[in-house]
């Protein structure tokens, strides 16, 4: 919860200080948040392998310090007047790695401390949680840079993780011993483990595609939107802010209905439909325009996608959770997260130039246009199989 508060206090920190600070444009931005993701998944790769023979706690406690020091040195190269746009790739390449990391040790932690029948209940909580915080921090962190400068949030963002990391090392539940087994070399065929399972699984295989694509699409344009209203509309700080938190009660009701709309209609039905409500309206960002209307375009459509993503994420994560045996969850949640963050890397990186070809409006556009035929990826609701039972160790 902590590190959520502080990285939504921190939305869109580093594109706003790249376009405030170091004058970039839309292909730097991208640039930025493509290096970043590239070059910190290709850090993060050996980490699903390694992580299964670790205790999955200290792991994370780490990644909280690890990313709390990168933050907190960006506010201090900007007082001394050192801060660059090198800094920012570096820092972000440290935050990508840690993420990846981070969440391949959660997922496994989780499953060790939480009954089988409460994984769907405490994903639904989660999801939650972060919803409630994404509605509070980007309007929050949007007034702080507009009273106290670009790099405010940032300390917020930092002091999250630092928190985080303070509050695992708190938790007094036991978590499952780690299986023992021979020690592995990071050899291609331990690291390609994970893909092997995902593509084993057609029901995880449909998921894994549907939301690679989606992820990287969606997280494609979050730069250009930033050029487009910060600098072509010119929207203040607050405003953008407010635009991305208000919409956030859609994911905390979604989050809410999940646990229940699967008891009355089926995981994989639910799934289906919040697979499409998440990507029918990111083509409206096209019609964003300044003043109140635009303002309230950019807030509904944002409330769709938010709603579809808070009820589809928890379904999701509960579904590949039961699906993977324990002593391969590291491996596998690797696997997913460095090609969503691959993904995302690459697309960005497409999408910044297209945009300095065209427009940010025009790559926004032929993202939205894309999103609507990804819904064919989705596993067909009629052909929903029972999960996998857990294997044995990996031998």
């Amino acid at each position: 919860m902590a590190s959520t508060v502080g990285t939504w206090l921190g939305f869109g920190a580093f594109p706003l200080i790249a376009i405030q600070v170091l004058g970039a444009g839309p292909a730097a931005v991208s640039a930025l948040a493509a290096t970043g993701l590239a070059a910190g998944a290709l850090l993060a790769l050996p980490l699903g392998p390694w992580a299964e023979r670790h205790r999955r706690r200290p792991v994370m406690i780490a990644t909280d310090i690890v990313r709390f020091g990168a933050l907190l040195s960006i506010p201090v190269g900007y007082g001394l007047g050192l801060l660059s746009y090198t800094h920012l790739v570096v820092v972000s390449v440290i935050g990508a790695a840690a993420n990846i990391a981070f969440t391949a040790a959660s997922g496994a932690y989780l499953k060790s401390v939480v009954a089988p029948d409460q994984l769907l209940p405490a994903n639904a909580r989660f999801e939650s949680t972060a919803w409630t915080a994404i509605a509070l921090g980007p309007a929050l962190g949007g007034a702080a840079v507009s009273l106290l400068g670009p790099v405010v949030t940032i300390y917020a963002n930092a002091a999250g993780f630092l928190l985080s990391g303070l509050a695992l090392a708190a938790i007094r539940v036991r978590e499952t011993p780690v299986r023992t087994r021979p020690v592995e070399r990071l050899r291609a065929a331990a690291l390609a483990d994970g893909w092997r399972f995902i593509n084993a699984d057609r029901r995880l295989r449909d998921l894994f595609r549907n939301t690679v694509v989606v992820n990287a699409l969606i997280m494609a344009t979050e730069p250009l939107l930033a050029v487009l209203l910060l600098r072509d509309l010119g929207w203040p700080a607050w405003q953008y802010g407010l635009a991305f938190s208000v919409p956030c009660v859609g994911g905390l009701l979604g989050a809410r209905l999940a646990t229940r709309l699967e008891a009355r209609h089926g995981r994989a039905r639910v799934l289906a439909v919040a697979g499409v409500l998440r990507v029918v309206s990111p083509l409206g960002l096209v019609l964003a325009t300044p003043g109140p209307i635009g303002f309230g375009l950019v807030v509904v459509v944002e409330f769709v996608v938010i709603t579809g993503m808070g009820l589809f994420n928890p379904l999701l994560a509960t579904e590949r959770l039961q699906r993977v045996p324990d002593d391969r969850i590291g491996r596998v949640l690797t696997a997913w997260t460095v090609t969503t963050t691959g993904a995302i890397a690459v697309v960005t990186a497409l999408w910044g130039v297209l945009a300095a070809l065209t427009s940010p409006r025009t790559a926004i556009g032929i993202a939205g246009v894309l999103l609507l035929f990804t819904p064919l990826l989705l596993p067909d609701s009629d052909r929903a199989r029972r999960p996998r039972p857990s294997a044995g160790p990996v031998t």
